[in-house]
């Protein structure tokens, strides 16, 4: 299970410089994505490399599975109330209508709420620093740690749970 594990930097050169330290620690270039001011990302990082702005996919998730979750409930509801007439294939639909105007709702309101890293460090954003997010197992990030923060890489804490380890600064 891979962890998502957030360092700031001060500008572009110390993102590349711990971009480079984690694929050496053998992370892959799919795990590692950059998040920036606006500015800052449209003049000078790749657009494979900056994570979304929004929660639209979590959302979008969320969504169908409540919205999944509600159509076979009224589904099944359906088909026990014999006059309805409804088989088990009208449930079906009833549930796939559901999952749909689930993610759809989802996706909306995903559009327009910020993901979880922009909104906890957004002062570190707005000031200017590159964010490097890694998302590894936990095995990969404790090697590729010590030369993360070698490069003069600081650690955010993403995460307040205590399963969640933090890393050493």
């Amino acid at each position: 299970m891979k962890t998502r594990c957030v360092f700031s930097t001060t500008d572009l050169a110390a993102a590349r410089a711990a971009m480079a330290a984690a694929r050496q620690a053998g992370i892959p270039d799919d795990d590692i994505s950059l998040i920036a001011r606006e500015d800052i990302e449209l003049q000078h990082i790749p657009d494979h490399l900056m994570v979304g702005r929004t929660d639209f996919y979590p959302a979008a998730a969320r969504g169908a599975a409540c919205g999944g979750g509600t159509g076979v409930l009224l589904g099944l509801i359906a088909v026990a109330v014999p006059p309805l007439g409804v088989t088990l294939a009208g449930a079906t639909a009833i549930a796939l209508a559901g999952a749909a105007v689930g993610c759809w709702t989802g996706a909306l309101v995903g559009t327009d709420v910020p993901d979880a890293v922009h909104r906890k460090f957004k002062g570190d954003i707005e000031a200017g620093r590159i964010l490097v997010v890694i998302d590894a197992t936990r095995e990969r990030l404790a090697a590729a740690c010590p030369s993360l923060l070698a490069t003069g890489a600081r650690h955010l804490p993403l995460h307040a749970h205590p399963e969640v380890p933090q890393l050493a600064a």
